[in-house]
């Protein structure tokens, strides 16, 4: 009996998360989707892959003592991290942190950079993305 009641707190938990999931509203549209998804091939996919994949061996550093570009797909760390601090990575890189990735400050402008990361945002899960959302808004 008591595996029972267990299992229905656990699938009540489960189903109320995806219900909550499900109501983050995505604050992007169509459109920043699709001209994200322009730049990203255009500037960021031969690093973070077609899909923002990320390199295969992401979490293992490299003979540089740095980690290969992470997936931002969602199955890595993008999501923890609030819009600006994204948008700081994106327009300074992550080279004077220790990290291999440029600035792209003098290549794209604060939208485009935005545009970006409502591509990418838009391949998460909507558990990943509601995670992502309470720590935009402080929660």
């Amino acid at each position: 009996m008591r595996i029972i009641v267990r299992c229905i707190a656990l699938l009540t938990t489960f189903v109320a998360a995806q219900a909550a999931a499900a109501e983050v509203p995505r604050d992007f549209d169509f459109q920043q989707m699709q001209r994200g998804g322009a730049l990203f091939q255009q500037h960021c996919a031969v690093c973070h892959g077609t899909n923002a994949e990320g390199a295969s061996n992401w979490q293992k550093t490299g003979p540089d003592g740095k980690y290969p570009p992470p997936p931002l797909n969602g199955t890595a760390h993008a999501w923890h991290h609030p819009t600006s601090v994204l948008i700081d990575v994106i327009r300074n890189g992550t080279i004077r942190i220790g990290g291999n990735m440029p600035p792209w400050k003098d290549k794209l402008d604060e939208a485009q950079i935005r545009d970006i990361i409502a591509w990418f945002q838009a391949k998460w899960p909507d558990e990943i993305y509601a995670a992502w959302y309470r720590i935009e808004k402080g929660q």
